[in-house]
């Protein structure tokens, strides 16, 4: 976001932060009533796609941690 942008919303209002997020809730609605079954499908796949990924990264910050960890109590015990 450009630093304009951000300034204007760290001066907005309550009120208009929740005016704006109606309206951009609104927009989401019509989007989702105006697409097709394809568009949607497709949509819902992208997102599965996102949050497989999202899990394999914390699975992969798990592991990564272990080895620290496993790496470490060696070098302890060396």
């Amino acid at each position: 976001m450009t630093q304009r942008g951000q300034e204007r919303r760290a001066e907005e209002t309550e009120e208009q932060r929740n005016r704006r997020l109606a309206v951009m809730g609104q927009r989401s609605q019509q989007r989702r009533a105006e697409e097709t079954e394809e568009q949607r499908n497709s949509r819902l796949a992208i997102m599965a796609q996102h949050a497989r990924e999202r899990r394999l990264n914390v699975i992969e910050g798990q592991n990564h941690h272990q080895m620290q960890i496993f790496y470490a109590a060696r070098t302890v015990l060396n």
